[in-house]
């Protein structure tokens, strides 16, 4: 839920179905061929199936995911689907009720594994779990977390603890890492590395020697792969954004609302693109292992603008 901080923006400031179509096409013609929506929170926009069924329908796009807290899915599953969504990620931080409502702020388990079964039932896949684990808070849930999935066939991916925006309170004290996390599960399920998919996706993925299912780990704070990284973000109200740590976006939308033509944007993309230097994992790594790391030291955007 958002905090009292968070600033909200005015309806009409906000991207159209048409607007945010058309940028898709052109960011595929640029080469880009996965598209996830995500958020904030993605189903809380009305009539999103429509918004599915005119990206998923876009010409090289060869991926079309959502990344949902689960609270609605199991009302919209069905459409989604049905317009062509090929998969989803929900967001499942602890399997306990009432931890999971204080997290959340005022989350019902229930109605999101409801959802997350509806999804199953409609033939989505992959399924994905995703978990951020903060020390203290859910650290204890991992192997709770792994034995659901491994029943379930569904795959699990766990998140370090990140300094995203400005609101959360991050220390490094919350974060578990990597290596603790593996070292947790492979002591009940041992497990093989698989290594990134494309050699560039954000986890590192991992098999269970049984055979039952997979594991992966997006390690942005004690790994860094920014190197690596290949994604953009389309803000809601039309801002590019080409880190999850930026202090900035870049106005795609007064270009789509003031008569530039798909080849214009096209070419102010790929110049921005062209000229991206984010390093902000690299750079706090470099901090924290010298000490000097503070998360308030940078304004970030928020995670509810960003999405995951």
């Amino acid at each position: 839920m958002p905090f009292d901080e968070y600033e909200w923006i005015d309806k009409r400031e906000i991207l159209t179905f048409e607007e945010i179509t058309r940028l898709a096409k052109i960011f595929v013609q640029l080469g880009v061929d996965k598209i996830r929506l995500t958020g904030g929170e993605p189903l809380v926009r009305r009539d999103i199936e429509l918004l599915v069924a005119g990206i998923s329908q876009l010409p090289g796009l060869s991926d079309l995911c959502l990344t949902t807290n689960g609270s609605l899915l199991a009302e919209k599953v069905e459409a989604l689907k049905a317009a062509g969504l090929k998969r989803i990620n929900v967001s499942i931080d602890t399997l306990n009720p009432e931890k999971f409502k204080q997290m959340t702020k005022r989350g019902d388990l229930a109605k999101v594994l409801e959802g997350l079964f509806a999804a199953r039932s409609c033939g989505l896949h992959p399924i994905k779990i995703n978990a951020v684990i903060e020390r203290g808070v859910n650290d204890d849930d991992i192997i709770n977390l792994v034995e659901f999935s491994r029943e379930h066939g569904l795959a699990i991916r766990f998140i370090e603890y990140m300094d995203v925006g400005n609101s959360n309170n991050w220390t490094s004290e919350k974060l578990v890492s990597k290596k603790e996390i593996l070292e947790t599960v492979s002591a009940r399920f041992p497990l093989r590395e698989v290594g990134r998919e494309s050699g560039s996706a954000p986890s590192v993925d991992y098999e269970f020697l049984d055979g039952r299912g997979d594991l992966g780990v997006i390690a942005s704070v004690t790994e860094p792969f920014c190197s690596t990284c290949n994604r953009a973000r389309l803000t809601a109200d039309g801002k590019l954004v080409t880190c999850l740590f930026s202090q900035i976006g870049h106005d795609l939308k007064t270009l789509l609302r003031s008569g530039s033509t798909d080849e214009e944007i096209s070419e102010i993309i790929s110049g921005i693109w062209k000229k991206r230097k984010d390093r902000y994992s690299d750079e706090r790594l470099e901090a924290l292992l010298s000490s000097t790391y503070d998360p308030k030291h940078q304004k970030k955007i928020e995670m509810i603008t960003l999405g995951g």
